[in-house]
């Protein structure tokens, strides 16, 4: 884009500063500071962005990260300065009920917006999965004289950001594999909500960078040839770049200029007033564009269409006919071709081991299945055999960074050609669960393998034995979660994960799960939960999942000779279950049995169906997994006993013992 004057620079950062006042003004909420600090740097980027006001999914555009996401006076400014589908009235909205300008950004609400950044330092994980899924996109399709892919992933991040734990997992990340498109620009204002930075923090941000692999540039964030310069220079550079811009929070707000007042609260109208007069604007004129501004930032449009132009030329002119062929099989992923394995011969299989075949079969059919484990693999069983590390290759070594793991797949599931699944222990689904909300918030096709699944951990203990992750997660609105019962269904739940636009986790075992018959008689396991068992004149219904549906099953044979015929319904996935029709829930749960749910973990989920669950109400033990599943009731006769205690029938002596159990 043309370079523009330092008077119509400073007029433009004027504009962008008095619109984002304005903006919280009039909604009487929001965070003006930032914006107005940032303004400067916002006017020479969008000098160097590459991207299409008319077209915000074209694949090589650059991608800018708003990490810092309370920061949305400037983005929503910017979005209908470039020309995006943002009005004047949208911002004149900011922040009222069913408006396109929320308090944070949001993805799939406001064009413009890459992705839904929420929490503080989630952007810059994200920021890293968008350089990710582009050098894993480049190494498929780019050749050495035709780069389909050549883009940059800019990040805005603050104080903030950099302070949260997350941050440092991902740029160690970025640093190592030198993902040399990304740039941070670090808002070095000094200021959070308490006051000065100082109070809480004084650490070397410059070498914690450059310990992390980084190139760092630092500057004065309001001057523009410095602003230029560094931008210019971290487009060439062969590693990841931070610029420090040292900025001044509330830039051109009289009298508040670098108070940690101008972070979360309205200016005020006599300091919007005095300021627009210091600045030349009119002073009592609200939303407020010069012409010439307008037009000076609207140049976005027109450079924007010849810039998409230009790479469809280049891609329909590839050298080498096979890159288009390999970003067509990226950009839509044939899920119908994989052969998925079949579990009916084998006798029995931990989940976590069939996931694995699973994974390996999605990995072979499509190009872009990619992944890895928080340092985990050979425990997760996540390993893509034969298929080499990233970014040349499928298998993503994350480290042990699950918070940042998590945020950087929401992102490669976003950028257009990566369908990336993430893994760890189960219980430690706690360090990212912040990840996976956003994931359903915006419904990303994210996917979550969770292995090590319950007190079946066994010797490890009570500090690696989930019991309230699984309620946690079926709590969480546009979240699926799954804990299939055998190989069989962990099949099913991949088959239906995989043709659903939202993110799924995989719940999975440590210990083998005998298979069960491949036919399922009564049901479909897709939809949820189905019946395993159905007898005449059932009086009771079980229902369980994972390693729980075998021993209910078991329970029912002894419990029908004590005169209380069970219906048994496995339910790999609670939230798909409550999203059937009544009818069909209904033959899956006759209203005419009692209920008793069955579930190693907290399970209270399952009072909206049953009469009694036989769950967790403790932590659990160090012990063998057979132990603590004895101690804690989860064995034939501990399910019988509390069926027979449902059904008000006394506990016969049915012997049990003759199908092993002590």
């Amino acid at each position: 884009m043309q370079k523009n004057s330092h008077t119509l620079r400073r007029k433009m950062a004027d504009t962008l500063r008095f619109l984002a006042a304005d903006m919280v003004q009039k909604a009487n909420s929001g965070h003006p500071g930032a914006p107005m600090g940032l303004a400067d740097i916002a006017v020479i980027l969008s000098e160097h962005l590459h991207h299409n006001p008319a077209n915000p999914q074209w694949l090589n555009r650059d991608r800018l990260v708003f990490s810092g996401g309370h920061g949305t006076g400037l983005i929503y400014a910017l979005l209908h300065l470039w020309g995006y589908d943002v009005h004047l009235e949208d911002l004149k909205q900011f922040r009222q009920l069913d408006s396109r300008t929320p308090g944070h950004p949001e993805y799939g609400h406001t064009p413009g917006i890459e992705i839904t950044t929420g929490p503080l330092g989630q952007g810059v994980a994200n920021a890293v999965g968008f350089a990710m899924a582009a050098a894993y996109t480049a190494r498929q399709v780019n050749a050495e004289t035709c780069r389909l892919i050549d883009h940059k992933i800019y990040c805005l991040v603050g104080d903030g950001d950099l302070e949260e734990g997350i941050s440092y997992e991902a740029c160690a990340l970025a640093g190592h594999l030198k993902l040399n498109d990304l740039i941070l620009i670090y808002d070095s204002n000094r200021i959070t909500i308490e006051g000065d930075t100082s109070v809480a923090w004084s650490e070397d941000v410059a070498a914690r960078f450059v310990a992390q692999g980084w190139h760092v540039r630092s500057i004065d964030g309001h001057d523009y040839d410095a602003i230029d310069a560094a931008l210019t220079a971290a487009q060439t550079s062969d590693r990841p770049t931070i610029i420090i811009a040292h900025t001044t929070i509330g830039r051109g707000a009289v009298g508040l200029e670098g108070s940690a007042a101008t972070h979360g609260a309205p200016l005020g109208e006599a300091v919007i007033r005095a300021s627009k007069k210091a600045a030349g604007f009119p002073e009592d004129e609200t939303f407020y564009i010069p012409e010439d501004v307008l037009v000076a930032f609207r140049c976005a449009v027109e450079q924007g269409d010849l810039n998409e132009r230009e790479w469809n030329h280049l891609q329909r002119e590839a050298p080498l006919a096979e890159q288009n062929v390999a970003l067509e099989r990226l950009q839509h992923p044939d899920f119908s071709a994989i052969a998925y394995p079949d579990f009916s011969a084998v006798k029995d299989i931990a989940t976590r081991d069939s996931n694995g075949q699973i994974l390996n079969a999605i990995a072979k059919a499509i190009p872009g299945f990619v992944g890895g484990s928080a340092d985990l693999a050979p425990s997760n069983k996540t390993t893509l055999k034969h298929f080499g590390d990233f970014p040349r290759g499928k298998n993503i070594h994350f480290g042990i960074r699950e918070h940042a793991m998590a945020a950087i797949t929401n992102a490669m599931a976003l950028y257009g050609t990566v369908v990336p699944f993430n893994a760890t222990f189960f219980v430690f689904s706690d360090y990212l669960k912040p990840a996976v909300r956003i994931a359903a918030l915006t419904q990303i096709q994210n996917f979550f393998v969770w292995t090590h699944d319950s007190i079946g951990v066994g010797e490890d203990g009570p500090t690696h034995e989930p019991i309230e992750q699984i309620s946690q997660f079926r709590a969480m609105p546009g979240f699926y979660l799954w804990r299939p019962a055998d190989a069989t269904e962990n099949v099913a739940a991949w088959q239906t994960a995989l043709s659903m636009q939202a993110p799924h986790g995989f719940v999975l075992s440590r210990q083998k799960l005998k298979t069960l018959k491949p036919q399922r008689d009564f049901g479909d396991p897709s939809r949820g939960a189905y019946l395993v068992k159905k007898r005449r004149g059932a009086t009771l219904t079980i229902m369980a999942s994972g390693s729980e549906l075998m021993p209910s099953l078991q329970a029912g044979c002894f419990l029908e000779q004590m005169g209380i015929p069970a219906n048994i319904v496995s339910v790999p996935c609670l939230d798909l279950f409550h999203e059937q029709d009544a009818d069909y829930r209904t033959t899956v749960i006759d209203p005419a049995t009692k209920v008793l749910a069955v579930e190693a973990a907290t399970a209270t989920e399952y009072y909206r169906y049953a009469d009694d669950v036989l769950g967790m109400e403790c932590f659990g033990a160090s012990a063998p997994a057979g132990a603590l599943f004895k101690k804690y009731g989860f064995t034939i006769k501990g399910i019988k006993a509390r069926a027979a205690a449902l059904m008000g029938v006394k506990n016969q002596s049915v012997t049990i013992e003759k199908l092993g159990e002590a």
